[in-house]
């Protein structure tokens, strides 16, 4: 079964220039390798600094992990570029309660990123399916698992980097780039 309509997925953090950017690059770069064209995705901030670019240490880790961190340029939430998503990953909690404030209806399809991560991981997807197909078909069921496998508050949050030590910068990495590479792994597994 094939699919025009890609799967959706949109990342949110605050100023769109360290988190999310990194998120929709990394996201973007390797489903456009295992499942080209299936997979939109883009990313705003809650507090965007509008039309900035990544920023600069942000830039090299997508650089390293083989993402392309050209022509970005950031953006703010607002409910139109909410509409017609199928995932809204968030980088914090406080960010995934915006997104619900702005659009109560994506209740069921906003997860925090290291969250949905760790939900997705319990479940199998249908290698039948298209990678949208089979996206949409797994939402339902990791709803259902974060009421079964309830995750501590304090483990769905990645820092914010911006402006801060180099340190910081790291933590951010160890925090973001296994949860991304848990969703690459997890389509790749099930084609």
């Amino acid at each position: 079964m094939t699919t025009d309509t890609p799967f959706r997925i949109l990342a949110v953090c605050t100023g769109n220039i360290c988190r999310s950017p990194m998120v929709e690059r990394l996201l973007q770069s390797a489903f456009a390798r295992i499942a080209p064209g299936e997979f939109e995705i883009s990313s705003a901030g809650t507090g965007a600094m509008v039309d900035y670019p990544i920023d600069a240490q942000v830039a090299g880790f997508v650089r390293v992990f083989d993402g392309d961190s050209e022509n970005f340029r950031a953006r703010q939430l607002e409910e139109r570029i909410l509409e017609g998503k199928d995932l809204v990953l968030t980088l914090t909690r406080e960010h995934r309660g915006r997104v619900i404030e702005m659009a109560p209806s994506l209740l069921r399809k906003t997860f925090t990123l290291r969250e949905f991560a760790r939900l997705i991981t319990t479940l199998d997807g249908d290698p039948s399916l298209d990678g949208p197909h089979r996206w949409r078909a797994i939402m339902p069921k990791v709803v259902r698992a974060r009421t079964v496998h309830p995750s501590d508050p304090a483990d769905d949050d990645v820092v914010d980097p911006y402006r801060r030590a180099d340190e910081v910068y790291q933590q951010m990495v160890r925090e973001l780039v296994p949860a991304v590479k848990t969703l690459v792994d997890w389509e790749f597994n099930h084609r």
